[in-house]
């Protein structure tokens, strides 16, 4: 038996959420189990995990979209009996039961061993948030974005991605704009790296096709309109890596940005991304990312905590990451 945080719907619709003792017989099929250390919270768990949006695909459903652990049986050769891993994505905690829980069984092709350097605690402090980051970073790095062409905007700076953006692109030298609905978080952000603050009221409302050149990159994680005034004030031949859509998945734009002003906007996705994308994303943020930003950016809660957290996470009261500690 092991327990983990269930999600279960009636048949009136009414979703609840608790920790319930499982049998290992009820996880879902795969080629490993695992005995999961920790998790994290992420903006996509707080959907599922309040019924904010449909990111649920059956239930019951155990959530969480990434676990780090250690490998308790494996009828893949690639993993044996005590290796630690890592996962991240491809529909876990949606449509197969995920990391909020002291196991998990899933197919060997998602799974990441863990990075030399980092701890498995680290890793779900980095979590698929921080991999979503550097994905970000790789990306504006493969279009050519260096420190010389300008400052880059990261908006929703006080989030996961956006916190650990921060940090990541300030300790390659380039000059960081952060964007918050929260300026009474300044020191945090300008600890983490953040040169300069742009209140996210500047962003988030209808805006022009085209303004004022500004930033030469973005990593955005809010979309919407927020997506729309980034394209619409980066510099000529500017990109922005988009990976989310905290205000929303619409994108109400123009082509201006794109066909007067040469702005690339680049999609980044964590979910699917292929295994060789992922270990080198793995391996860039044990070399790039000082543990001391780490911890600063991170606490930790049991799996009792994690709906409140869940709630308080999509209200926009949480500062940077969330570890679970589902052993905790």
């Amino acid at each position: 038996m092991f327990k983990a945080l269930l999600l279960t719907k009636s048949d009136d619709g009414k979703l609840s959420c608790a920790v319930t003792d499982l049998d290992e017989s009820q996880l879902p099929a795969g080629e490993v189990l695992v005995q999961v250390a920790y998790s994290t919270l992420n903006y996509k768990d707080g959907l599922a995990i309040t019924g904010h949006a449909p990111v649920v695909r059956s239930y019951p459903m155990v959530p969480g979209i990434d676990f780090a652990g250690t490998v308790l049986e494996s009828s893949d050769a690639r993993y044996q009996r005590g290796d630690a891993v890592l996962l991240n994505g491809w529909g876990v905690g949606e449509g197969h039961w995920g990391g909020l829980a002291q196991r998990a069984r899933v197919k060997a092709d998602w799974l990441v061993p863990l990075p030399a350097g980092l701890t498995l605690q680290q890793t779900m402090a980095l979590g698929t948030a921080g991999y979503t980051a550097m994905l970000c970073v790789m990306a504006l790095r493969g279009q050519g974005v260096t420190p010389e062409r300008g400052p880059v905007l990261v908006t929703g700076g006080n989030g996961g991605v956006g916190s650990i953006a921060i940090a990541l692109l300030s300790r390659l030298g380039f000059t960081v704009h952060a964007s918050t609905g929260r300026m009474n978080e300044a020191d945090h952000l300008r600890a983490l790296g953040a040169a300069e603050l742009v209140d996210r009221a500047v962003l988030n409302a209808p805006g022009k096709p085209l303004q004022k050149e500004r930033w030469a990159a973005a990593v955005d994680s809010v979309g919407s309109h927020t997506l729309v005034n980034v394209c619409a004030s980066l510099r000529y031949g500017g990109v922005v890596a988009a990976c989310g859509l905290a205000q929303g998945m619409d994108f109400p734009a123009t082509m201006a940005p794109f066909i007067l002003r040469g702005v690339t906007l680049a999609g980044v996705d964590s979910v699917m991304a292929p295994y060789a994308r992922r270990v080198q994303a793995w391996s860039r943020l044990a070399a790039e990312l000082p543990a001391d930003v780490l911890a600063r950016n991170t606490r930790t809660i049991g799996l009792a905590d994690a709906p409140a957290v869940a709630a308080q996470l999509l209200a926009g009261q949480v500062r940077g990451r969330v570890v679970v500690d589902v052993n905790g």
